[in-house]
């Protein structure tokens, strides 16, 4: 049994077309905290304070102050919006130029469950990524987030597409069956090579 035909390609930033890394954040954390980077990170949770945090239901400085205090951090909001962006690593290049060769065969959307924190700074560190994407969904833009079923049926709403017309690349599972329960075609990435096979097979 065929499946049905793809017609627009949907990507995942983190992990899909640039790096990202909590452990850095965690380390830069530690400096400014009575708790190693061990503790931090058994602490941090991505529970209702980030989630609002990445639906723009609470500014950083709100979200800044609960990290503060329950990862016991000594900082000002910048230092702490410094240490949060050290999340970024590089661009995934090759993915990025899979992409480009496939933009005049299909749209290409980009969504990201992200803040405003970190858009401005991807924004302006990584030019190229905005400009890869017929369009960009964010999260605290949209006021949704992935893996909720709201999330995806907003942006196929807003692209005018079936679930089954779209392919979904992304890193996080539990992102990758949330779609898949909507009947999205997925994409799981592990790394560059992933996008790049994908995308040849297509």
């Amino acid at each position: 049994m065929h499946k049905p035909t793809i017609k627009a390609l949907l990507f995942d930033l983190g992990g899909v077309v640039l790096e990202v890394n909590f452990h850095h954040v965690f380390k830069s954390w530690a400096a400014m905290s009575v708790l190693d980077e061990h503790e931090i990170k058994a602490r941090f949770k991505m529970d209702q304070h980030y989630q609002q945090h990445e639906k723009g239901q609470i500014e950083a400085p709100v979200f800044f102050e609960h990290l503060r205090h329950s990862l016991q951090i000594t900082a000002s909001d910048d230092e702490m919006a410094k240490a949060w962006n050290d999340i970024f690593g590089n661009e995934m290049t090759a993915s990025l130029d899979a992409i480009d060769t496939v933009r005049n065969k299909f749209p290409t959307y980009g969504f990201s469950n992200t803040n405003r924190t970190h858009q401005i700074y991807w924004e302006h560190h990584y030019p190229r990524i905005p400009k890869t994407f017929d369009k960009l969904f964010v999260s605290s833009e949209i006021g949704l987030r992935k893996p909720d079923p709201d999330a995806f049926n907003f942006i196929l709403k807003e692209i005018a597409i079936k679930p089954e017309e779209l392919l979904f690349f992304e890193d996080s599972l539990e992102n990758i069956e949330g779609a898949e329960r909507l009947g999205i075609q997925t994409v799981l990435v592990s790394n560059a090579d992933s996008v790049v096979k994908a995308l040849n097979n297509l």
